[in-house]
C-alpha cells in the first residue's frame, strides 16, 4: 500500500542517532537517584524476646512524615502486605499488638519493635518513609533472624542467683553470730552484777561480825567481882 512506501522511504531517510556520552551518563545516575534512599539491614533476635527493626529519617529537615512498615522488601509504592501504617505521626492501622513504636517517634525515630518475637517472625520487613517529592521516599529493608537465646546467658543467670543464695546464706550466718555473741555478752554482764552484787553483800556483812566478835570477847576478859 501507499503509506507502506512512504514509511518505508521516510524511515531510510532518517538519519540514525546514537547515544551521546552525556545520556549514557545520565541513565545511570538517574537509577541512583531512584536507588539512593534504599539501603539493607541485617537484624539478629533471640526466641521469646524483643527485638527492634531500626528506621529512622531527618525531622529537622522534612518535619513529621508518614510512613508504614510491611513484611516483605519496600516495593514501588507504599508497603507490601502492611504490618503497621502512621500518618504523620499517628498509628492509624497495626496488625497485631506485638507490633508496637517504642522509639522517639516525633523525633524521627520510627523503628519497629517486635514484641516476645518468635521463629516464626523470621524474614524480611521494609520500611517506607513518604519523603515529599519524586522518588524521595526512604525505603529500608531489614532482614530478621531469629535464633536460640546463648547458652552464655543462661549460665550467667545461674550463677547469678548461686550468688544471691550464697550471700543470703551468708547474710543469715552473719546474723546468728551476731545474736550468738550477743547473748554472750549479755550473759558475761549478768555474771559480772551477780559477782559484784555478792562482793558488796559480802562487805556489809563482814563489819557487822566483827563488831559482834570484838563485843564477846571484851565481854569475856572482863572479871567478874563478887
Amino acid at each position: 500500500m501507499w503509506w507502506q512506501k512512504y514509511m518505508a522511504a521516510s524511515l531510510q531517510d532518517m538519519p540514525v542517532q546514537y547515544p551521546t556520552p552525556m545520556c549514557g551518563l545520565l541513565i545511570p545516575f538517574l537509577l541512583i537517584l531512584i536507588q539512593v534512599s534504599s539501603c539493607t539491614v541485617t537484624v539478629t533476635g533471640y526466641i521469646g524476646q524483643d527485638v527492634t527493626l531500626p528506621c529512622s529519617y531527618d525531622v529537622q529537615a522534612n518535619g513529621v512524615l508518614s510512613f508504614c512498615w510491611g513484611h516483605g522488601q519496600v516495593p514501588r509504592s507504599k508497603c507490601s502486605n502492611t504490618i503497621l501504617l502512621s500518618d504523620n505521626g499517628n498509628v492509624t492501622f497495626r496488625e497485631s499488638p506485638r507490633y508496637q513504636l517504642l522509639s522517639q517517634v516525633m523525633q524521627g525515630d520510627v523503628s519497629l519493635t517486635i514484641v516476645k518475637a518468635q521463629k516464626i517472625d523470621s524474614g524480611v520487613y521494609g520500611c517506607r518513609v513518604e519523603i515529599p517529592g519524586w522518588f524521595n521516599d526512604q525505603k529500608i529493608n531489614v532482614h530478621l533472624t531469629m535464633e536460640e537465646a546463648p547458652m552464655e546467658e543462661l549460665d550467667i543467670q545461674s550463677s547469678t542467683d548461686c550468688d544471691t543464695v550464697t550471700v543470703s546464706k551468708a547474710l543469715l550466718e552473719a546474723e546468728n553470730i551476731g545474736r550468738i555473741a550477743v547473748i554472750f555478752f549479755l550473759t558475761i554482764i549478768l555474771i559480772l552484777i551477780l559477782i559484784i552484787r555478792r562482793k558488796v553483800l559480802m562487805g556489809r556483812t563482814t563489819p557487822q561480825k566483827l563488831n559482834t566478835i570484838t563485843a564477846e570477847n571484851i565481854y569475856e576478859t572482863i572479871p567478874m567481882t563478887k
